[in-house]
């Protein structure tokens, strides 16, 4: 017996009576360049509505005539190219031409009753031409080079359609195949599916070998109340953990997966898999909320960086001009201007709004904590140093890194760094306007550093040569083991103290005597502290620490003069010695106008007073000659005076 099996349809020629090819007469004729079919009365009568011309190396299909009856036609196995001479057998119910080298479906439009068409493995690039055929009940077109699926919606009968080993990279396009019970769509190179679940009688559906590598491409098959059976085997979302219970759960009314029986506790497994799967898809879930927060809010402080920037630049560009002929001081290069200018807290720009629906972005600064990191994003972050950190978290922080600050506000908040966070070895500047070698003075004050990175981003002091060497100079006492991630030598140490030595001398031999003495005696209490400290320490913890048993006890003396004032400082400084001035100014004018008065009144009196004292004198004589009178008038003033 002889079986033929064509993806999904299988038919057995014998059983239904085709008669063999090698029975049948093929006439050549004169008058048609198409070969003849001609059978005798008796094959006719016997094999009345069937008729098999396989295997017999036909190139085209030949004249069939005197056969109306004929229901069943099979001409497997030839080099057919064109489907041709059959529009005369309208009563033909099943058509095949598996095997063969046709490359387009034609002559088919008066075939109505046509309800099998086998046309697997051929050349056909295109579904096409099948608008007539609407009592469809099978579509074999596996093996063929079509890539879409297309003009088939109008087939409202058909249940079974096989497209297997084509080129299709997609599936969609399926409504109005309402009776179809059966799709199998293997060996293809199809990525994503659509549709599916608007097929309402679908069971079969067999995806198997293509390159489907997410559920979410498939999702709309868990939409499909009717589908029961599925393949995704060959396809790289199968080699995934979490494949099976995903399938299983979001498709409840399945029964056999990759050609296997699915059973109750599988079915237990996946819904607990499935949990767990979720809690793992929420907890990503926040996780990349709170990344893309971190995100916007770091391009929220970002912008606001550049525009503090901007208007820094204009300032000073407005200032340049007005004082053009006066030297700038160097103390207000690097000024903070910050409290001129608040933080913006407007909407973002509608680029960053639409980055993450949902989500509202107006943070002007962030802190956060990663392992042993500290990240200080924005001006606003410096007042979490003022926060209640756990002994722990406060421990446990080794690194600072700084962006888009200040380093002027960063100053402040040092002395603040040194308490909250001892062990904090390694500091990190990016954005902080670092533009002259004065401003590393301001980090002699903290407890201890190994580690310092200045990123050249925002920092235009390391484009100095020797920034590095200043730095080895003036925080000598630390012995800093790496500046900007590499190993200090020695030989830098040396260089430094060769480059800048006579720098502290010089600073020092030129104080003022009262502020030499007030620096000397900051560095006597920090060298005194620095002993006790020492002298407090057990021998064996002296021991584990080797590096901190080899640091100095304290800041150089000549170096400690070498510091730097803020703007800020420096600013209040400059209204403070302005107001002194115009209060001495003031007082000055009050004392010499009061003296000016008093002199001009002294001379107005030395100019009357020849003849202010003649009238005295005359007014006394005229007042005494009566002697009788001048005695009863001074009596009668004494008596009215009691």
């Amino acid at each position: 017996m002889r079986f033929i099996t064509q993806g999904a349809c299988t038919f057995n020629w014998e059983d239904k009576g085709y008669i063999s090819g090698d029975h049948i007469n093929l006439v050549s004729s004169s008058l048609s360049s198409f070969p003849i079919l001609q059978r005798s009365s008796e094959e006719k009568i016997l094999y009345s509505d069937r008729l098999s011309l396989e295997r017999q190396k036909l190139t085209v299909c030949p004249i069939i005539n005197g056969e109306d009856h004929l229901r069943l036609l099979n001409f497997q196995h030839n080099f057919i190219t064109r489907i041709q001479n059959i529009s005369n057998l309208q009563k033909l119910i099943s058509l095949d031409l598996y095997d063969n080298q046709i490359e387009e479906i034609s002559g088919l439009s008066t075939l109505r009753c046509l309800r099998v068409l086998l046309l697997g493995k051929n050349r056909i690039k295109k579904i096409s031409n099948l608008e007539n055929l609407k009592s469809l009940d099978v579509l074999d077109l596996h093996g063929n080079q079509i890539t879409k699926i297309e003009n088939i919606n109008h087939l409202c009968e058909l249940r079974v359609l096989n497209l297997a080993r084509n080129f299709l990279s997609h599936v969609d396009n399926l409504n109005g195949l309402d009776s179809l019970t059966e799709l199998n769509l293997r060996h293809n190179q199809i990525t994503f599916v659509r549709d599916v679940d608007n097929l309402p009688c679908l069971q079969h559906l067999f995806l198997s070998f293509n390159n489907i590598s997410s559920f979410d491409s498939v999702s709309c098959l868990a939409d499909s109340s009717s589908l029961s059976d599925i393949t995704f085997d060959g396809n790289p979302i199968a080699q995934e953990s979490w494949y099976k219970h995903t399938v299983l759960q979001n498709m409840m009314q399945l029964r056999q997966l990759d050609m296997k029986r699915i059973t109750e506790e599988e079915r237990r497994m996946a819904s607990v898999l499935a949990k767990k799967e979720e809690e793992k898809k929420r907890e990503s879930h926040k996780q990349s909320l709170l990344k893309e927060k971190k995100r916007l809010t770091i391009n929220n402080v970002a912008r606001q960086w550049d525009l503090q920037q901007q208007r820094v630049a204009s300032i000073a560009t407005d200032e340049d001009r007005k004082d053009s002929d006066s030297a700038q001081d160097p103390c207000q290069i690097d000024g903070s201007t910050l409290s001129a200018f608040p933080e913006e807290t407007g909407p973002l720009d509608s680029g960053l709004n639409n980055a993450l629906q949902g989500l509202s972005v107006v943070d002007t600064y962030l802190v956060e904590v990663d392992g042993d990191t500290l990240s200080l994003y924005g001006s606003g972050a410096l007042e979490s140093l003022d926060r209640n950190w756990s002994v722990q978290t406060a421990g446990m922080i080794t690194t600072v890194s700084f962006t888009f600050i200040e380093f002027d506000e960063i100053v402040h908040v040092l002395p603040k760094l040194k308490i909250k966070f001892p062990n904090s070895l390694h500091l990190k500047f990016k954005e902080t306007n670092l533009v002259m070698l004065q401003q590393f003075n301001a980090l002699a004050q903290l407890r201890r550093i190994d580690q310092l990175t200045i990123d050249p981003q925002g920092n235009p002091v390391v484009n100095f040569t020797l920034w590095k060497y200043y730095v080895l100079f003036r925080l000598s006492h630390f012995s800093m083991q790496k500046i900007n991630g590499t190993e200090v030598t020695q030989n830098d140490m040396i260089m430094a103290e060769r480059l800048f030595g006579i720098l502290a001398h010089v600073a020092s031999s030129e104080l003022p005597q009262y502020r030499l003495i007030s620096i000397l005696g900051d560095a006597r209490k920090k060298q005194f502290r620095y002993l006790l400290e020492s002298k407090g320490k057990k021998p064996g913890i002296i021991n584990e620490e080797n590096n901190d048993s080899k640091r100095p006890v304290g800041e150089n003396t000549n170096r400690a003069t070498l510091n730097y004032t803020t703007r800020e400082f420096y600013n209040e400084k400059l209204e403070e010695i302005k107001e002194k001035k115009k209060f001495c100014k003031t007082y000055i004018e009050d004392l010499v106008k009061e003296a000016t008065e008093i002199n001009m009144k002294n001379e107005a009196l030395q100019k009357l007073w020849p003849q202010m004292f003649i009238e005295l004198v005359r007014d006394a004589v005229i007042e005494i000659r009566n002697k009788n009178s001048y005695m009863k008038l001074c009596l009668q003033q004494i008596t009215d005076q009691k």
